[in-house]
């Protein structure tokens, strides 16, 4: 495991409008010391000969393939071939800033901090409207995070030499859980008050389907955190409310 190394993990599904936009800002970076694992996850599409263009072209991006199995068995994919100490996690539909790696890095090392996370903005499909720069809190702890929405995938990197080991669970929120299970474990996350990622909002994005990310948010709760119901429907009260402010006006 590389000291310094960062380990960047993509899952890929029909990916190929946006993929190598994805790409392009991780090669971008103001540090070079990362690998790009980008996972293809049995795309019909062009996403893996994308991808491999990439890789032909630049010896950190890596390919990997893979039957269909949902993003959380693509991210522990590349997570099982990762060699950096470092595990900073990026969408196939979302993009950094120039800075991201570098200045989050430095925030880590200063702090010391297992886990950390930034702000952002929402764009439309195209990219040609930003939405307003989400708020985060500089800290958040287990039942802090039960009731909120403010970790974003796409923002976050973890240090693997303070969390130890850990695994993706098949699950629709699978980020979600990963980050309740770091927590739970007694892992510091913090925020980094900048902004440093655009998140894509697709026509198709599970979160736009709003019943359906309530009903798997509820599941969590209850089949995998093991929550009391008067404590899962009080989490999942503050947890709706906050998505509202969050999200409310794009």
């Amino acid at each position: 495991m590389g000291n310094n190394t960062v380990s960047i993990v993509m899952p890929a599904y029909q990916a190929a409008s946006y993929v190598g936009d994805a790409i392009k800002s991780v090669q971008i970076q103001d540090m070079s010391d990362w690998e790009l694992l980008v996972v293809d996850d049995g795309s019909t599409d062009e996403t893996a000969a994308i991808v491999m263009g990439y890789c032909d072209a630049d010896s950190r991006v890596r390919l990997i393939r893979q039957e269909n199995s949902g993003p959380a068995m693509a991210r522990q994919a590349a997570i099982e071939v990762a060699k950096g100490r470092y595990i900073a996690f990026l969408d196939s539909d979302d993009y950094w800033l120039p800075e991201k790696l570098s200045r989050q890095l430095d925030f880590m090392r200063k702090t010391g901090t297992a886990i950390t996370y930034t702000r952002f903005r929402r764009m439309n499909q195209d990219g040609s409207r930003l939405g307003h720069l989400i708020k985060i809190p500089d800290r958040i702890d287990y039942r802090g995070l039960l009731c909120n929405t403010a970790i974003a995938t796409s923002t976050v990197i973890v240090d693997r030499y303070l969390t130890g080991p850990f695994r993706m669970t098949k699950t629709y929120y699978d980020d979600f859980v990963l980050w309740l299970d770091l927590l739970r474990r007694g892992c510091e996350a913090r925020g980094l008050q900048l902004d440093l990622m655009r998140y894509r909002v697709l026509g198709q994005s599970v979160s736009r389907n709003k019943t359906k990310s309530a009903k798997m948010v509820w599941r969590t709760y209850r089949e995998i955190e093991r929550l009391s119901l008067p404590v899962a429907t009080l989490c999942f009260a503050r947890y709706a409310l906050n998505a509202w402010r969050k999200y409310r006006n794009f």
